[in-house]
């Protein structure tokens, strides 16, 4: 299997806006997926009895296909990107839902407790204890739905979106193999630097879990 190398460089420009469309797609799906999971995983944290119902309901969006999603989403969005970004968020949820309720579970019972004695109020107790100390579970589940996110933008390539998809629908048609290896390698290559970007915004946010690393 040969490259067209002369292919790739005349076509740097399409593989440029792919690669942005592709990324726009996965990042606003994570971060609408984050905004919905975060208030939904505090109610599942504070009220024990809706628990699992949002764990399971989560868990079963999570088993439809993805193609089959995008497909139900066709009579209410359309050929859309709107539709790319709503399933995409949909199968963010299990990931980030269940991260955020763990990580909230973990916070000890004693330092919200020493909160409350201090006469901190609910919600800044939330705000400013049980989220930044919860930061690590969550912003696990981060990774983990933006390599999703990104590998799963191409299969909207079906509903005529896809970002680098398109190159793996160019390339099959027409028994042409490059497309296909520039997409597969720029997917891998954006999921391994928005991983890296995050575990490096992570320590940023959490600089006691370096401090405990570095006595240990």
């Amino acid at each position: 299997m040969t490259i067209d190398w002369e292919w790739i460089g005349s076509h740097g420009s399409d593989l440029t806006t792919l690669t942005l469309s592709h990324l726009q797609a996965a990042l606003t799906a994570v971060l609408l997926g984050l905004l919905i999971s975060l208030p939904l995983a505090v109610l599942a944290h504070r009220v024990r009895a809706l628990r699992g119902f949002l764990l399971g309901m989560s868990n079963v969006l999570f088993t439809i296909p993805s193609i089959a999603v995008f497909v139900l989403l066709l009579p209410v969005s359309g050929l859309t990107r709107t539709t790319t970004v709503i399933g995409l968020t949909i199968y963010t949820l299990v990931v980030l839902l269940r991260n955020t309720v763990e990580g909230l579970d973990s916070v000890p019972q004693k330092t919200k407790e020493a909160a409350k004695a201090m006469g901190t109020r609910p919600l800044r107790t939330l705000l400013t204890v049980e989220l930044p100390l919860a930061l690590p579970v969550i912003m696990a589940g981060v990774r983990i739905a933006t390599v999703m996110s990104i590998s799963l933008v191409s299969v909207a390539t079906y509903i005529g979106d896809g970002g680098l998809g398109q190159l793996f629908t160019d390339g099959f048609q027409r028994n042409f193999p490059t497309p296909v290896i520039v997409g597969v390698v720029l997917t891998l290559l954006l999921a391994l630097v928005a991983d890296a970007l995050l575990v490096a915004v992570q320590r940023l946010l959490t600089p006691w879990t370096r401090t405990r690393t570095r006595k240990a």
